[in-house]
């Protein structure tokens, strides 16, 4: 009885050992996730509750002051709306047509690695490049839209000086830079699909359309779970492409909330309204992160 406790006592320790040793290898991982995720978030709230320091003013505690100030910001409901509309275009339209391209270049045809790349280098090019190329298209009178136009005896559209066009113009390039990014993701994933299946399709007679919505479908929802997190962070987190495209303008059509949190902090300096708009950020990404988890986690199929 003695020897099988001691036995006992031995391999719990090793086990309490072996655990100690597993955290003691993912501190280094925690601790930088710590101070670069969880640190900023907790300072930008904690910031968000006070008020801004005005020359020899300190910042004093407000509570939700800050937040309140937010429903009576028109900027800020016109930014939130923009972004809205933003995420549900660009999302949906970017993911289908990474899906249509990935299914394109999934055969075994010549020429293949060129039209890959073809989809794919847009992503790789930084976007204040992709802007000034855009631009090139968009540009009144000489920029190559509107030659298209003149070529068919049409009025030249001011593209990114009209508040009705500005935004949608912006999705455009968004779209066409995502869409070989995720298709890449879309790709791998196709690959990793059993031939045998499609060749059991073949032989059952089973057309193209109903193996995909049968077969590929469901087994890309993993995938698809994954790029849709991805899309959303990326609708809620563009600036970049604002600020070199169209500042905001025309009449803050193309104002996105991180343009204007960025505008906010860094333009006006008042940093405690700044952070109380980055927690309504966090809070609608992470929103969107659980219904996403809720409705489409059930429904893929883990491999």
């Amino acid at each position: 009885m003695n020897t099988l406790y001691q036995v006992s006592h031995v391999t719990y320790r090793r086990g309490i050992s072996i655990q100690i040793y597993g955290y003691l290898l993912l501190l280094p991982a925690l601790a930088f996730l710590f101070m670069f995720t969880h640190y900023p978030a907790l300072a930008t709230v904690w910031e968000s509750l006070f008020s801004s320091a005005q020359g020899t003013t300190p910042a004093r505690f407000v509570g939700l002051d800050n937040y309140h100030a937010l429903l009576d910001d028109e900027v800020f409901l016109i930014s939130l709306r923009n972004n809205l509309l933003y995420a549900i275009i660009t999302i949906p339209l970017a993911v289908v047509l990474a899906l249509m391209m990935a299914l394109a270049v999934n055969r075994h045809l010549r020429g293949n690695a060129i039209i890959r790349s073809a989809f794919f280098i847009p992503s790789l090019l930084p976007m204040v490049a992709i802007a000034n190329l855009w631009l090139f298209f968009y540009t009144p009178q000489l920029g190559l839209l509107n030659k298209l136009l003149a070529l068919f005896s049409l009025p030249a559209i001011n593209w990114l000086g009209d508040p009705d066009t500005a935004l949608y113009c912006l999705m455009v390039v968004s779209i066409w830079r995502e869409a070989g990014f995720f298709m890449i993701f879309y790709l791998a994933a196709l690959q990793q699909i059993d031939p045998k299946l499609a060749e059991a399709a073949e032989i059952e007679g089973a057309s193209r359309r109903y193996f995909f919505r049968r077969v590929q479908w469901p087994l890309l929802m993993p995938t698809t779970l994954f790029i849709l997190i991805n899309a959303a962070m990326n609708a809620f987190r563009i600036v970049d492409q604002v600020i070199a495209m169209t500042n905001g303008g025309p009449n803050n059509s193309t104002s996105l909330l991180l343009f204007y949190i960025y505008q906010t902090a860094f333009s006006f300096w008042d940093l405690p309204y700044a952070s109380a708009m980055t927690v309504v950020l966090l809070v609608i990404l992470a929103g969107i992160a659980l219904i996403k988890f809720n409705l489409l986690d059930k429904r893929a199929h883990y491999q």
